[in-house]
């Protein structure tokens, strides 16, 4: 029934709306007071600083959409594959049970470094472990790495090439997922130490941050070992020229809606086993080394190169291992920059991006297996004084007693132990002035989302190619 007004002179007029919303006002402000207040919670509550920030920059499609991305990491102790999975704001989602796909094989594509085609087929058994987690429909939209470190680049040029060629050809005709022959290539060691460092950071919910609030990262691989941190623009500006055919000291990265400096300069035949070489040769004038367990007797092989790695006769010596260990690093080698770290490069000039120290790879495997970090932790909190202490325990072992002493270590490794602590120690120490006491954080995985990611350069490939 429609309700009707009096009109002067008795007449009557229909209701206006707002007759009908002033009779009705108090219904209407039980029903709409509710509904305003929710919105205003809605509107005021904080959003994930990963989905907003990273929205902004990138449009996959559908909030519901997944990309996968499969990084080999070709090194030179062995191959190891990624996969992962991000959603549309890149945020690492679960592949079943684990945040990660990681699965490693020995040895790596340098063994094979006359024979390009066997060195492609060691990587089979990865490619099918690959398959299996990324769903057929989307295998062709997913894109394939392999990134050859140290141990590749070794080889030089011509043969490190007709591995990586063998490895093309193998994607092409046996992977379904997406690939591009550049995708194949060796790192050149800056890459994967900035790779490294964007895995790490983001890991850590630091990228987006001032570079001050960043974490800088030493990668301690086989053949090479990476530093890398940020630091000030102003300092940025003062980096040295490189020489020709010297890579840059100083990266410029846009992440997260930030930019960000880093120095990041790798050391080639620093990573630890290239390292037991240069020690061994700087200690060979007397035909045996300081740094091999007593009991020992044998060469040293790593690359095409084989070095007399025979324990003295009165057994290893730490002091006497670590001169010859200062003597390979070329500590006093005359520096023409305004700060060197050792070998006459410069170090970046320090700063608040290098304060917070993550260290990874085999600085992690020797502290687990020398006893002064629980294996199985992801993380742990060390400083180099604790190498130190280690190395002195070892190098006063023959090769029988270092046996029993560390289980968790492979029988080709054991005669090595002293040397591996003594370097590890003094590279930190002497070699990128780390104070003694300095408190570090040894890095295996990161833990992120309710589980712990691989701390390593694959993710930072991964992210750049899924961006």
């Amino acid at each position: 029934m429609r309700r009707y007004s009096a009109l002067p002179g008795g007449g009557a007029r229909p209701d206006t709306l707002a007759d009908r919303l002033h009779r009705y006002r108090g219904v209407l402000l039980v029903i709409l007071a509710p509904l305003a207040l929710v919105s205003l919670v809605l509107l005021l509550m904080p959003r994930s600083p990963a989905s907003s920030s990273a929205a902004a920059g990138r449009r996959w499609g559908p909030l519901d959409a997944n990309k996968y991305a499969v990084i080999f990491d070709a090194g030179s102790s062995g191959s190891r594959v990624h996969v992962f999975r991000f959603d549309a704001n890149l945020d690492l989602l679960h592949i079943g049970d684990q945040i990660e796909l990681f699965v490693q094989k020995k040895p790596g594509l340098s063994e094979y470094a006359n024979n390009p085609q066997e060195a492609a087929k060691s990587l089979v058994s990865l490619l099918e472990d690959a398959k299996r987690v990324v769903p057929v429909e989307l295998r062709g939209q997913t894109p394939v790495r392999v990134g050859a470190t140290a141990g590749l680049r070794a080889l030089g040029a011509e043969k490190s090439e007709e591995i990586l060629q063998a490895v093309r050809d193998l994607l092409r005709e046996k992977s379904s997922f997406k690939t591009q022959p550049d995708w194949v290539t060796v790192l050149d060691g800056p890459q994967e130490g900035a790779y490294e460092w964007v895995t790490i950071n983001y890991l850590l919910g630091k990228l987006g941050k001032t570079y001050a609030d960043t974490v800088g990262v030493v990668d301690l691989g086989g053949g090479s070992v990476q530093m890398a941190y940020a630091i000030a623009e102003k300092d940025a500006v003062k980096a040295p020229k490189p020489s020709e055919g010297e890579d840059s000291y100083v990266k410029k990265l846009f992440l997260k809606g930030t930019t960000y400096y880093l120095y990041v300069h790798s050391y080639l035949h620093y990573g630890l086993l290239a390292a037991r070489a240069e020690i061994l040769k700087a200690g060979n004038g007397k035909g045996y080394s300081y740094c091999t367990l007593e009991g020992h007797q044998g060469q040293y092989k790593y690359g095409n190169g084989k070095f007399e790695a025979s324990a003295s006769p009165s057994g290893a010596s730490y002091s006497k291992c670590r001169d010859d260990v200062v003597k390979a690093l070329k500590v006093d080698q005359a520096c023409t920059h305004m700060k060197c770290s050792f070998g006459g490069i410069w170090n970046g000039g320090g700063g608040a991006g290098q304060k917070n120290l993550f260290v990874a790879s085999f600085f992690f495997d020797r502290a687990a297996e020398a006893g002064f970090v629980n294996p199985k932790a992801p993380v742990a909190k060390v400083k180099p004084s604790d190498f130190e202490k280690a190395a002195k325990r070892a190098c006063k072992l023959n090769l029988k007693d270092a046996e029993a002493a560390y289980p968790g270590v492979q029988k080709d490794n054991i005669p090595y132990i002293c040397m591996d602590l003594v370097y590890q120690y003094t590279l930190l120490v002497d070699g990128f002035g780390v104070g003694s006491h300095q408190e570090m954080t040894l890095v295996k995985k990161v833990p992120y989302s309710n589980a712990f990611v691989e701390a390593a350069w694959p993710l930072g490939s991964a992210i750049e190619v899924a961006s």
